[in-house]
C-alpha cells in the first residue's frame, strides 16, 4: 500500500504542482533515513523478547579411558541450567523497553526535524519565485520606459545619461534573474532529495498572519521531542542502574548428572554452582551506571535551558520580520508609490529618466525586503513548530 501511494504521488508530482502538505505526508511515509530508525525499533522488539527468556541449558557428555572392569570407568551425561537472580529477567526486559522508548523518541525527533527542513526548503522556493516574479515585472517596465524615452525625437545630453543608467539597471535585473533561476533549480533539487520524489512545481502561498506570541510558544515547549528524548534516556540509564545493582547478586547454576557404568551400578549426582563477586567488578559497573545516570540528568537540564534560548532567538526573528514587513507595507511602500506615480507621469512627458530609475529601484528594493521578511518569518515559524514537536 505504501509503495502504491508513493508511486501515485510521484506520477502526480510530475504532472502538476504539488502542495507542501502532500510532500510532507509522502516523505514521512517513505523517507529512507526514517526507515532506518523504524528498523532499529523493530529489531529492539526482538531484544525485549530475548530478555524474557531463560539462558539455554548446557548438556555435557564426558567419559574416561579406564577399563570397564574398574569402578571409576563411567560415561556421564550432565545437564546444567542457569537460574538468574530474582527479578533479573524482568529488569533486563525493563531496560530493553526503555531502549525501545528511546528509539521511538529518536524517530519522533528525526520526523519533526525532517518536516522542518522540508518546510524551510519550500519557503526558500517561494521566496526565490516571488523575487523572480517582481524582477520580471521590473524588467518589462524598465524596457518599456527605455523604448518610450528613446522614441522622443530630441534627447538632451543629460537625458542620454538617464537612458544609459536605465540600460545598466536593466542588465543588472537580468543578471539577478539568471542567478535566481539557478538558485530555484538547485532548491527544487534539494526539495526533491528530501522528499524522495521528483518535484518540478510547488503549490505554495505565504503571508504573515499575526504577531508572534512568546508566552504561547513557551507553553508549546512541553511537547518538545528532544526534551522528551532526554527524559527517555534518563529512564533508560535508571533501568541500567537497577540492573547493575542486581548484577551484584550471583546467578545460580543447577546441575544434574547421570553416570553410566558397564559392570557396576549407575548413579546420579546433583549440585549447584555460583560465581563469587569478590573482585569488585560489579561494584565498578554499578558506579559507572550511576555516573551515566547523573550525566543524563545534567544533559536534560542543559537541553531545557538551550530550548528556551533557541525559542527566544526564533521568536526574535519572527518579531523582527513581522515589524519589517509592516513598516514596508504600511509606511514605506505607500510613500514610494506616490513618488513612483509622479516619476512615471514625468517620464510620459519626457521628464528625467535618471530620477525615475532611482525611484524604481528603491521600490524594487523595498518589495524584495518585504518578500525576505515573509520568508524569514515563516522559516522561524517552522523552527518553532519543530521545537513544539509538530509534524505538519
Amino acid at each position: 500500500m505504501k509503495t502504491l501511494l508513493l508511486t501515485f504521488v510521484l506520477l502526480y508530482s510530475n504532472l502538476a504542482a504539488i502542495t507542501l502538505d502532500k510532500i510532507i505526508e509522502s516523505s514521512l511515509a517513505s523517507s529512507p533515513s526514517l526507515e532506518v530508525i523504524q528498523a532499529k525499533i523493530q529489531a529492539n522488539r526482538h531484544r525485549i523478547d530475548i530478555a524474557k527468556q531463560f539462558n539455554n541449558p548446557e548438556l555435557l557428555l564426558t567419559t574416561n579411558t579406564l577399563d570397564s572392569s574398574q569402578k571409576m570407568s563411567q560415561t556421564v551425561l550432565t545437564l546444567k541450567q542457569k537460574i538468574e537472580f530474582y527479578n533479573k529477567r524482568d529488569t533486563k526486559e525493563a531496560l530493553s523497553r526503555a531502549e525501545s522508548a528511546v528509539l521511538s523518541e529518536k524517530l519522533r525527533v528525526a520526523q519533526v526535524a525532517f518536516v522542518a527542513e522540508i518546510k524551510s526548503e519550500a519557503y526558500t522556493i517561494w521566496e526565490l519565485r516571488e523575487l523572480k516574479n517582481i524582477l520580471n515585472n521590473y524588467i518589462i517596465l524598465t524596457q518599456k520606459n527605455i523604448e518610450l524615452y528613446e522614441s522622443y525625437t530630441t534627447v538632451a545630453a543629460n537625458q542620454h545619461m538617464g537612458i544609459m543608467k536605465a540600460e545598466l539597471s536593466l542588465a543588472d535585473l537580468k543578471i539577478q534573474k539568471s542567478t535566481l533561476d539557478a538558485n530555484i533549480y538547485a532548491s527544487y533539487a534539494r526539495l526533491s532529495y528530501l522528499s524522495a520524489m521528483n518535484i518540478q512545481e510547488l503549490e505554495i502561498d505565504l503571508k504573515i498572519e499575526e504577531k508572534p506570541n512568546l508566552a504561547l510558544m513557551q507553553r508549546a515547549l512541553t511537547s518538545n521531542p528532544t526534551l522528551s528524548l532526554r527524559e527517555k534516556e534518563l529512564q533508560k540509564q535508571h533501568a541500567n542502574v537497577t540492573l547493575s545493582d542486581i548484577n551484584n547478586y550471583p546467578d545460580i547454576n543447577l546441575i544434574a548428572g547421570y553416570a553410566y557404568r558397564q559392570n557396576f551400578d549407575d548413579y546420579m549426582n546433583f549440585g549447584l554452582s555460583l560465581s563469587l563477586p569478590i573482585y569488585g567488578t560489579e561494584d565498578a559497573k554499578e558506579e559507572e551506571a550511576r555516573a551515566l545516570e547523573l550525566s543524563s540528568l545534567s544533559q536534560k537540564k542543559d537541553t531545557q535551558i538551550a530550548l528556551n534560548a533557541t525559542l527566544k532567538a526564533y521568536y526574535s526573528q519572527m518579531l523582527s520580520s513581522y515589524t519589517i514587513y509592516h513598516i514596508i507595507e504600511d509606511d514605506a511602500l505607500p510613500q514610494i508609490a506616490h513618488m513612483f506615480e509622479l516619476s512615471n507621469s514625468s517620464i510620459s512627458t519626457g521628464g528625467d529618466l535618471f530620477k525615475y530609475v532611482d525611484v524604481l529601484f528603491n521600490k524594487l528594493a523595498l518589495e524584495q525586503k518585504s518578500i525576505h521578511a515573509i520568508s524569514n518569518y515563516k522559516k522561524a515559524e517552522a523552527k518553532i513548530s519543530e521545537l513544539a514537536g509538530e509534524t505538519k
